[in-house]
């Protein structure tokens, strides 16, 4: 298989129906754990959808930074004999932040602040993140059932244009 084709098929893609089901997920959390803000976000660093107060930051910013910490302790993990570390904690003084690994793909950001506790962040955020795999396998199982019919009109316009121009 083509690398292109590797990353093709590994792409991150989030249909509607996906999307509210996950919003569900992290509106629940965030009642339960008592936490301010939930975000998705994929590894490379893009918003896939957020729940929770308002804000008066960046999120293109801070979802990009939020994968470039991730790389950057998974790099320190690697030093360390690990494959990964599957949760970051930053603590400030008056809200924290922890970050997730869900899947093998995105990362559940959880900002909080003295109102809630570690614990119960850490302990709702175990389930959330289950939850939220579930919904991407699903989303997988259904989306590749879907891909053949795709692949096969992409592969018949891609063979007639090669035709056409003597490829």
């Amino acid at each position: 298989m083509r690398t292109e084709d590797k990353l093709r098929n590994n792409r991150l893609v989030f249909y509607e129906k996906d999307i509210k089901r996950i919003d569900r997920v992290l509106e629940e959390f965030l009642k339960l754990s008592g936490a301010k803000l939930a975000l998705l976000v994929d590894r490379e660093g893009h918003l896939v959808t957020r729940q929770g107060a308002p804000v008066e930051f960046d999120m293109d910013s801070v979802s990009a930074l939020v994968a470039g910490s991730f790389a950057a302790t998974r790099e320190m993990a690697h030093c360390l004999g690990e494959d990964e570390f599957s949760i970051m904690f930053h603590q400030g003084k008056k809200d924290s932040i922890q970050l997730t690994l869900v899947g093998d793909r995105t990362l559940l950001g959880i900002v909080f602040d003295e109102n809630t506790t570690i614990g119960m962040v850490r302990l709702y955020a175990q389930e959330a993140s289950r939850r939220l795999t579930d919904i991407f396998e699903k989303s997988d199982r259904e989306n590749r059932e879907e891909t053949p019919m795709e692949q096969g009109f992409a592969n018949d316009a891609k063979d007639k244009l090669n035709d056409i121009l003597g490829e």
